[in-house]
């Protein structure tokens, strides 16, 4: 088995190849070459942690695995580390044989950011010139970085809970060589496209804070209950999303679901638009939604490729198991 530990991962892994990575496997999955397993996610009733597996079988690219990893809220103040914590498993889909133990959390934020940066891809609009931030914690730094990547951006707009973290994309910006403007939330009107990344349980985004024409990529909700946009702002938008079933059932259609503003069928895959059997934006007044519910297959592709490069480069470590 090969191990690449966390402490790898940041010489291995870049934005660009996490890009090609999840589209590459969002192109899999709309043509069905590759699939996720249900996902498992629970409260363990200690540290008010979350805990859970992701996992999949990408067919065309010889994944399988899973991830295995949560959120300890209480990480950063009490032991120094991030909340978000994983490690991704891959097996051999021949033998079943493990593989590879590969450390999770950078790639879990570079896979996630890649995720919001390929829905902008495909469509946001070409023009699109004003970038806007809802969140601004570790995760929305990674998202501001691989979003501003996109477009010619000109000026970044940013909202946050607690205002005094937004420095952390303000800074993203300034280094893009943009200006920054903190604004209410009704302020997003300005924004052509939209990245909201927080975890919250009650939408903070109203459907009348965005604008005709705008693309919004919802990163936050991947567990029943959570919430980050109004549920008729998705019946004001096209809808499209990573996996379709964990939309509905942990993302933000459930609620514009539950509540019979939209059905099942109204939620589309990205990887339709990917691979063009879905025409995607069809005209600048569209509203565009990505629901990115985060998914095991993402996981893995950026896995296998870490693996693939760290055993170049020789710094996977080999044990026997």
């Amino acid at each position: 088995m090969l191990i690449v530990p966390e402490r790898e991962i940041a010489d291995l892994m870049t934005r660009d190849a996490a890009f090609d990575a999840v589209e590459g496997v969002f192109a899999a999955m709309a043509a069905k070459d590759a699939y996720n397993f249900p996902v498992i996610r629970e409260a363990i009733g200690h540290e008010d942690a979350l805990y859970g597996f992701k996992g999949g079988f990408d067919k065309a690219g010889m994944a399988l695995g899973l991830k295995a990893g949560g959120y300890w809220p209480h990480n950063l103040e009490k032991h120094d580390l991030i909340n978000h914590q994983s490690t991704v498993f891959l097996f051999d889909p021949d033998t079943g044989k493990v593989i590879a133990m590969v450390g999770g959390n950078l790639l879990t934020a570079l896979r996630t950011a890649a995720a919001s940066s390929v829905s902008i891809k495909h469509l946001a609009r070409k023009d699109a010139k004003v970038m806007g931030m809802v969140g601004a914690g570790h995760q929305a730094t990674f998202q501001l970085r691989a979003a501003l990547e996109q477009r010619q951006f000109e000026k970044v707009i940013g909202w946050n809970f607690h205002p005094e973290m937004l420095p952390n994309i303000e800074k993203i910006a300034h280094e893009a060589g943009l200006p920054f403007e903190a604004v209410p939330l009704e302020g997003m009107a300005e924004a052509d496209v939209v990245i909201s990344i927080t975890s919250t349980f009650a939408p903070s985004i109203m459907a009348n804070h965005i604008s005709e024409g705008t693309h919004i990529a919802c990163m936050g909700t991947d567990t029943k209950g959570k919430q980050e946009v109004e549920a008729s702002l998705l019946a004001r938008s096209t809808v499209f999303t990573d996996e379709v079933a964990q939309s509905i059932s942990i993302g933000e259609a459930q609620h514009a679901i539950a509540q019979g503003l939209i059905r099942e069928s109204d939620v589309h895959q990205i990887g339709a638009v990917i691979n063009g059997t879905h025409r995607g934006r069809t005209s600048e007044s569209e509203i565009t939604l990505f629901d990115g519910t985060g998914v095991g297959l993402q996981d893995l592709a950026v896995a296998a490729s870490v693996v693939e490069l760290a055993v170049k480069k020789g710094v996977a470590i080999e044990v026997d198991f």
